[in-house]
């Protein structure tokens, strides 16, 4: 389900610049119509937290991969801007859904495995985004039609995935708490871990719909290897969260942490002050590496909240965490409007800083560093 997630996801990003060409996009009106991506995700959270805790996470997460694999399609279909928005609301839609479920998912299997696996799973969502990006590299070189290319995705990867997904799970199910609010938002020690998740995941969403064109207008690269860009953060990204559970139980969650923001400051620096393609792309490696382990760590710990059901806390901080993967896109789009897409990127760097300020926030509920942050507040 991971992979699924992943692999839709970039193959949409690695097909931006065709889908832009193809409308006559300018800046700001890309950046409107991602902000319907983050407008399906946000309004999907609370809905698929409630589903997990009600009917099973992976049960939930099965029948939400089906919406989100036909979505895809449905981007390539629109004929005009205003079905294009509609279809990247549903986009949105599934996308957001999915990692809510899916993370449910994969704390109640991080519970029963005893082990800190959380990142292994994101590793396969940044093995899914690496090869959906691949596939725009090469369905770019080819010249293959956006329709031909959204179809066959979506319909091997659903084909793939719910054959590999349906493994007899037995997800935990809770009823609704009485008086619970139909719009949870993170708040106490879930607020914070939103918050730093926030900051990865807006870093994560302006690489995925941005790094194309940053690669060309910035590096003056050519449309097919800017689709390189988003795969070499994709492939870090995987790299990383597949030895994340190693470095997480040797140096601990905070200490992770704190270094995944220096990562991620140093690649934005590269990539924004060097010019130069093959600079970026390390600088892309570098944010790829930083942000890996920041999803896992705070999906982690929401899962385990000692006060909070693991789908509302999720879900809450989703509305701030992978909120931020789809807020940040159009966030970029309409700064660059004004100084340039750039020094746009150079907004990822503040966010890097504030990763390493409150990287206490994730350790985990009954730690040390838990205690001594809890009693901070």
């Amino acid at each position: 389900m991971f992979a699924l997630n992943g692999g839709l996801f970039g193959t949409w990003a690695s097909r931006i610049p065709s889908v832009t060409a193809r409308h006559d996009l300018g800046g700001g009106e890309l950046g409107l119509l991602l902000l319907m991506l983050a407008v399906g995700a946000i309004v999907s959270f609370p809905l698929a937290g409630r589903a997990a805790d009600r009917f099973g996470a992976a049960r939930a997460t099965l029948a939400i991969g089906v919406g989100y694999a036909v979505a895809l399609p449905l981007i390539a279909l629109s004929p005009n801007v205003w079905l294009l928005a509609v279809a990247l609301c549903l986009f949105g839609a599934g996308h957001g859904a999915m990692d809510v479920t899916m993370n449910s998912w994969a704390g109640e299997a991080e519970r029963y495995i005893q082990r800190p696996v959380m990142s292994s799973f994101h590793a396969m969502w940044s093995l899914g985004a690496g090869v959906g990006a691949l596939g725009g590299f090469a369905a770019t070189s080819l010249e293959q039609g956006l329709v031909t290319h959204f179809l066959v995705v979506g319909a091997t990867l659903w084909g793939a995935a719910s054959w590999l997904g349906h493994i007899g799970w037995r997800s935990e199910t809770r009823d609704r708490t009485p008086g619970g609010r139909r719009f949870p938002l993170p708040h106490g020690p879930l607020f914070w871990i939103g918050l730093v998740a926030m900051c990865s995941a807006l870093g994560e969403g302006a690489i995925a719909d941005w790094s194309a064109l940053f690669l060309v207008s910035v590096t003056q690269a050519s449309e097919a290897q800017a689709a390189l860009g988003y795969a070499v953060f994709s492939v870090a990204m995987v790299a990383m969260r597949l030895v994340g559970g190693v470095a997480i139980s040797r140096l601990g969650a905070v200490r992770v942490a704190r270094l995944a923001g220096c990562l991620a400051f140093a690649g934005v620096l590269l990539a924004v002050l060097s010019g130069h393609f093959s600079a970026a792309l390390a600088g892309f490696a570098l944010l790829g590496l930083g942000y890996a382990m920041i999803m896992p760590l705070a999906f982690s710990r929401a899962a385990n909240d000692p006060e909070t059901p693991p789908g509302v806390a999720i879900a809450s901080v989703a509305t701030l965490g992978y909120g931020g993967i789809l807020i940040g896109p159009p966030l970029i789009g309409f700064t660059a409007h004004f100084i340039t897409l750039h020094y746009a990127f150079a907004l990822l760097g503040v966010l890097a800083l504030v990763i390493v300020a409150k990287a206490s926030a994730l350790a985990p509920p009954g730690s040390a560093a838990g205690a001594d942050e809890r009693s901070r507040r």
